[in-house]
This record gives C-alpha cells, structure tokens and sequence, in this order.
C-alpha cells in the first residue's frame, strides 16, 4: 500500500471512469500514482501532497 495513503482508504477509493479498484503505483519520474486494474481502459491517478486527485481530466492511460 502507499507510504502516503492509508490502506484503507485505497481500499475503499474506485476510478470515477470505470469503477474499477485503484491499487498503489508510480509515474516515470517516481511520483505516486493510483492505477486503476481496469483491463480495457487503465488509467493513473496523481497523488498529491497525499491527496488523491481522482478527476478524469487529471488521468493518464495505462496502455501503451
């Protein structure tokens, strides 16, 4: 789970696009990141100043 967030409340947290659960993760520059597990459409979520920004205009693909 991440140093910056609770377990619990990645837990509970959901991607807002398509509600799939949110598991810790990292950008290519080392920043924390939600990662939705959607396998069709996997987006990141910045975290900042410990804070989720969980709004789709702040998201970023997963795919390749």
């Amino acid at each position: 789970m991440s140093a910056l967030l609770d377990p619990w409340v990645v837990e509970i947290l959901r991607c807002p696009v398509t509600h799939a659960q949110l598991v810790d993760g990292v950008d290519a520059e080392g920043r924390a990141e939600l990662h939705s597990t959607d396998r069709e459409n996997p987006l990141a979520y910045p975290v900042r100043d410990g804070i989720p920004v969980l709004l789709e205009s702040e998201a970023r693909s997963l795919l390749s």
